[in-house]
């Protein structure tokens, strides 16, 4: 089968393949626009990706940290606590042993109760037995500062008894 076609007809699809051409151009360079623009973007949630992630490392470095030290403050406070529930009970058996002293002699081990005796003697005695050394004793200058009790390995420190002084 033959087919012909007029001159007109020709110049009508020539100008729509024009066009269709035209049209292709156009769509292609949208299409590397927007590829360009998602390359862009991808890039930029990369690196927003990258920041935020170093921020949460940070953040849970941070908060582990504060927990640590929300845990030893805990722990410093139960012990303070205890220290300060036996110290009553040995006061209350230091007063009911004698109502002659006007004071007890508390013996600290680094800060820590360790006992409670009638003198100040009986106090350095009991640490000398636990390998305090025999010498060096220092009498503590009533108002003036006590050193650090996790720098002194031994402290007796006299506490008045019932309103005494």
């Amino acid at each position: 089968m033959i087919r012909l076609t007029t001159t007109s007809r020709l110049r009508a699809l020539e100008a729509d393949r024009d066009a269709a051409r035209a049209a292709a151009l156009e769509l292609t360079a949208h299409a590397e626009t927007a590829e360009a623009a998602g390359v862009a973007l991808r890039a930029e949630l990369d690196d927003t990706h990258r920041t935020m992630t170093a921020l949460a490392a940070e953040y849970a470095s941070e908060l582990e940290a504060a927990r640590t030290e929300v845990e030893a403050a805990r722990a410093q406070v139960l012990l303070d606590a205890e220290d300060r529930v036996a110290l009553r009970a040995l006061l209350r058996t230091a007063r009911r042993q004698s109502r002659a002293l006007d004071r007890v002699y508390v013996l600290f081990r680094h800060g820590r109760l360790h006992s409670l005796h009638a003198s100040a003697d009986a106090a350095e005695a009991a640490a000398e037995a636990e390998g305090a050394p025999r010498h060096g004793w220092t009498a503590h200058t009533p108002g003036a500062a006590l050193p650090p009790a996790t720098e002194t390995a031994w402290r007796i420190q006299p506490l008045p008894l019932g309103g005494a002084g």
